[in-house]
């Protein structure tokens, strides 16, 4: 297959939000924001940081759209209209540096690591104990389905309304959209379980909702594993990914960003994976990838590992992937894609030791004081 020559560092459209090159910040729960959701002011600056960095579009961690839903302390929320002064500060921080922002819209559902549970509501596709945090969620009726998708639909207006140039709706990692694609954690006898297309009926319903809302011309992401990497007949398989993605690209979503693995896996194998120094291990979703890429109208964006401008440059013109995200090595430095702009065989600083991860608020140990 013959592709056409492309560059990182040139100017690229996703339904008509110019980004300025083809480096993506990918979304990361910064662990920063208020104890009710609202945007802190480390926040701002975190983001200002990014956007003053190079990067053409910074993803936002997760803003959970349900009020009695939290993944995680020290996230966003998006779920009321309290929070748009908040919002509307945190795209202008990202976007006065040249970025453009999206925010990424999340129900955690069982995946949960709250300590202090009171008031919140654990929902599931099934009423199935979470592997990992022992949660047993309630068994999402239909009507809670549809609750579910009118506030992803509220959310994603809500951002447009903040300044947001685009939404992505978070369906990997074992947050809610995801456990309806885990048949583990998908038991369900209705249209919303069984095989594949029901399964991730409500991810269809939500992506419709979302884009009732924004219109035609908003662009709409969508995070989504291509494997969950379990045991067989546990996970969502890549042939079933590959099916959702078609699927969602015939409806109209505007860019995949393509990622696997989730909490319950059991196998080691995250999303942000230790020990890559070596070439041969970064980019590491690069096959599924581009498999995908080819298979799809819409732009794909790879994310894993991606280290290594002359690598990536080469995967850019050697598949039909369109956009390379990245976070890690951001957090060590924000202003990495102006470096690899100045200097193309730059290495980050970053050593995906992944110890960002172990303090609060997150981050780099090589910038600890």
């Amino acid at each position: 297959m013959l592709y056409s020559m492309k560059e990182i560092f040139e100017s690229t459209q996703i339904n008509g939000m110019v980004l300025k090159n083809r480096i993506v910040r990918s979304a990361l729960w910064m662990k920063m924001a208020n104890s009710d959701g609202l945007v802190a002011e480390n926040l701002i600056k975190t983001y200002e940081a990014l956007g003053n960095g190079g990067s053409g579009l910074v993803i936002t961690g997760y803003a959970t759209v349900l009020e009695n839903d939290r993944p995680n302390n020290g996230m966003i929320g998006s779920y009321s209209d309290i929070f748009l002064e908040g919002l509307s500060r945190l795209s202008s921080a990202i976007q006065k540096g040249g970025a453009k922002a999206a925010l990424q819209l999340a129900v955690g559902g069982s995946q949960s690591h709250i300590s202090d549970r009171t008031g919140l509501d654990f929902i599931g596709p099934s009423a199935i104990e979470n592997r990992v945090t022992r949660i047993t969620p309630r068994e999402m009726s239909h009507e809670d389905i549809k609750h579910v998708a009118k506030s992803f639909g509220n959310a994603a207006y809500r951002a447009k309304q903040a300044g947001f140039d685009a939404v992505q709706l978070h369906a990997a990692h074992g947050y809610l959209l995801s456990q309806f694609l885990t048949p583990y954690y998908n038991r369900r006898s209705d249209e919303y379980g069984g095989a594949i297309h029901n399964r991730a009926r409500i991810i269809y319903e939500v992506y419709k909702e979302v884009r009732t809302r924004v219109g035609a011309e908003y662009p709409i992401l969508v995070k989504i594993n291509h494997d969950d990497f379990m045991d067989e007949g546990e996970g969502l398989t890549f042939d079933e990914a590959l099916q959702v993605i078609e699927h969602l690209d015939s409806l109209g979503v505007d860019a995949f960003e393509v990622s696997g693995t989730n909490e319950s896996s059991g196998k080691g194998i995250g999303p942000a994976r230790k020990r890559i120094s070596k070439l041969e291990n970064q980019s590491y979703y690069k096959n599924a990838t581009s498999i995908i890429a080819d298979r799809v109208k819409a732009p794909v964006i790879l994310m894993g590992g991606n280290r290594n401008l002359p690598l990536v440059q080469e995967i850019l013109n050697s598949s039909n992937i369109e956009y390379f995200s990245i976070s890690r090595p951001l957090l060590s430095e924000p202003d990495l894609p102006l470096k690899w702009k100045g200097n193309s065989s730059y290495m980050p600083r970053c050593i995906s030791c992944n110890k960002c991860s172990e303090t609060t608020p997150n981050s780099c140990f090589m910038n600890r004081r």
